[in-house]
């Protein structure tokens, strides 16, 4: 990554901040990627670029269902020429907004920590689901499965509806509910007649300074989505996916225990999840 003539003033796990003033800040995507809350040695090439533009897109498609982190600025407008260049398609000018404290889940197919969940207890995340699903299949309606916001290098936790409530208040816990739900199912419908089943989905809100809940960070990419080939798709197993899932799939595969350091990714890997985010911009933005 080039040099920023700005105070950085956050490094999460793939994003990094900026402060422009006490409104707006630059968001950066890097090009790293962490698997199971650890980030790994090997960043994936462009990655970042990728990840920008989906999220972009999608910021824009569902602008009508509630704000966003946006600006209306480029970072030509608050970088040097030189540096805005190398950073126009991985940075965005946003909003500072006071983070809601939970990671708002949503899931329209039983995959992943929420299939584990359910072959223990019937449920997840403490909501019923009828008897006898298998991997993989449809939910029988669109759930949201808050989790805590963990401290980078520590794990998110599945998290009960009233203790959402208990953590953001009743008030705001039922319109973050509400709202990604809206999101989800917009965005699933769309995805699908691309070719793309959205199998779940992570949304991080926060609030402008009059309290409005605003949509930020980044929406809908391979990254914070388990995306699934339409084409692929068939119940009752794992389909491949569009998203860092390959490189997790290998990582679980290695016999890796889950703690930093990661074990070295193999080039092929990274490859193959180079090309899969590629396909998921295409697919979703070519006209």
């Amino acid at each position: 990554m080039s040099e920023i003539s700005l105070k950085k003033i956050y490094s999460g796990k793939v994003r990094d901040l900026y402060e422009i003033d006490d409104k707006r800040m630059l968001m950066v995507a890097s090009d790293r990627l962490s698997a199971f809350d650890v980030i790994l040695d090997d960043p994936i090439p462009g990655k970042g670029e990728i990840l920008t533009q989906i999220s972009n897109f999608w910021f824009k498609k569902l602008a009508h269902i509630m704000p966003n982190h946006f600006t209306g600025q480029t970072v030509y407008d608050v970088l040097p020429e030189n540096e805005a260049k190398v950073l126009e398609k991985r940075a965005v000018v946003a909003k500072k907004l006071t983070p809601v404290k939970v990671e708002a889940i949503v899931r329209g197919y039983l995959a992943g920590s929420g299939w584990k969940d359910y072959q223990k207890t019937g449920s997840v995340c403490g909501i019923e689901l009828p008897e006898g699903m298998q991997e993989a299949q449809q939910l029988p309606e669109v759930i949201f499965t808050p989790s805590t916001k963990a401290a980078v290098g520590d794990h998110d936790e599945n998290i009960s509806f009233e203790e959402c409530e208990r953590i953001i208040g009743k008030e705001l816990a039922a319109e973050v509910r509400a709202k990604a739900i809206q999101l989800y199912k917009e965005a699933a419908e769309y995805a699908k007649s691309r070719g793309i089943i959205i199998c779940d989905t992570k949304f991080e809100f926060g609030l402008d300074e009059e309290g409005t809940l605003t949509l930020m960070d980044e929406v809908l990419t391979p990254d914070s989505s388990r995306f699934w080939p339409a084409d692929q798709y068939k119940v009752g197993t794992n389909p491949p996916s569009f998203d860092k899932q390959f490189v997790r799939d290998w990582l679980e595969q290695s016999g890796w225990n889950k703690k930093a350091p990661a074990p070295k990714v193999p080039a092929d890997v990274i490859q193959k999840t180079v090309e899969k985010y590629q396909e998921a911009l295409t697919l979703l933005t070519q006209d």
